[in-house]
């Protein structure tokens, strides 16, 4: 029992095959507090780059939103709506585009732009009641809250201690000029953001290491679940071990085809169908019990047979159904099946007949039902 929980440990790093089915699964390395960082970095961007700008588009805003009381609704939608399409227009230039590229990058450099469509698809699982309880009260929400809890945490007490060490000089903004005040403001905003992208910096970099840890985590696998995933994509040690032994049985026979060339010009006679198949017997009376095949192959090593045979003269005869039965039913170097001797009896003495001289017509031959097969090797 204890050896069998062992095994079911998951002790093995995630196969190839697995991380990119969690891929098409839409689960990559990713880290939303990341891109709260990157948000922020944006942010200070802006109030460093465009200072002179922040006071003028927040006054854009104040103006295109202020109802002056002579004019009515009519007359607002007139002479303000183009002043603040183009408002609207520039913040969204000037803070979404960088935003969306930030993102992009950020996505890139963590697991990858990936498109999922199965991330896509509904899952009404999500809709049990009872299964979202335990999503709710799992070890990912807890962990979950307490990141949440740590985060306002420190995002909370750097902003009341940045705003502590300001509130001197705000609590004497009555004392200064009014055209200097939105300048120290500004000032006071970009301390506190600035130090707000660094711990978002910090918080962002642990976020990122516990995913891509969680994530990894989830993705190991057991040793079965390995052999079993290895057996779906390389086949059983069984499957490989009989394909091997096929590979080197039609290796062998190929070799063994091309050496037998040689003796086709001791052949007594070649059997085509007519060009597919080619086999070259050998009879001679007194040495051999039974025909033997020479030399046998389907096409261009049948083609190679029968030109050899026309070289040395030795008779090439077009009987297509025992070609294929000769073909399909022995082997280089043995004698022919025994069910054949009737019929290739028949084409030897037409053979003979024809190297004495004698008029002979090729005879017609009947083969055992068991003997007839099509060009693919099915019985026919």
């Amino acid at each position: 029992m204890a050896e069998d929980e062992g095994s079911a440990e998951k002790t093995e790093a995630a196969s190839a095959k697995k991380k990119q089915d969690a891929r098409e699964q839409g689960r990559v390395v990713t880290s939303k507090e990341m891109f709260v960082f990157g948000s922020m970095v944006i942010l200070l961007a802006g109030l460093t780059l465009l200072p002179d700008q922040v006071p003028g588009m927040i006054r854009d805003w104040s103006d295109g939103l202020r109802l002056p009381d002579k004019d009515g609704l009519e007359s607002l939608m007139v002479s303000r709506s183009e002043g603040m399409l183009w408002t609207i227009a520039v913040t969204l230039m000037l803070v979404g585009a960088p935003l969306i590229v930030v993102v992009l990058l950020l996505q890139g450099a963590m697991g990858g732009i990936n498109f999922a469509p199965q991330a896509l698809e509904p899952k009404f699982s999500k809709l049990d009641p009872m299964a979202g309880l335990g999503r709710m009260v799992s070890k990912q929400a807890l962990i979950e809250l307490g990141k949440a809890i740590l985060k306002i945490a420190a995002l909370g007490a750097v902003t009341y201690s940045v705003t502590m060490g300001q509130m001197g000089a705000m609590m004497g903004l009555g004392d200064v000029a009014p055209a200097q005040v939105s300048g120290m403001l500004l000032d006071t905003v970009r301390g506190l953001v600035f130090a707000l992208v660094l711990v978002l910096a910090v918080i962002g970099a642990l976020d990122l290491g516990w995913q891509m840890y969680s994530l990894n985590t989830s993705l190991m696998m057991t040793k079965q679940e390995t052999k079993e995933e290895s057996k779906e994509s390389n086949g059983s040690p069984e499957v490989k071990g009989r394909m091997r032994r096929m590979q080197m049985e039609a290796s062998r026979k190929g070799a063994q085809q091309r050496a037998a060339l040689d003796d086709v010009p001791m052949a007594t006679a070649v059997i085509t169908n007519p060009t597919h198949f080619a086999v070259a017997l050998k009879f001679v009376p007194g040495e051999d019990d039974a025909p033997v095949i020479l030399a046998q192959g389907k096409g261009p090593m049948a083609a190679q047979i029968i030109a050899r045979a026309r070289k040395a003269q030795v008779e090439v005869m077009g009987i297509p159904l025992l070609a294929r039965a000769l073909f399909y039913t022995g082997d280089i170097g043995q004698p022919i099946n025994e069910k054949l001797y009737v019929a290739v009896a028949a084409i030897l003495a037409h053979v003979y007949r024809l190297e004495r001289g004698e008029a002979s017509d090729l005879p017609d031959v009947d083969l055992p039902k068991d003997m007839r097969f099509t060009p693919e090797g099915r019985p026919m």
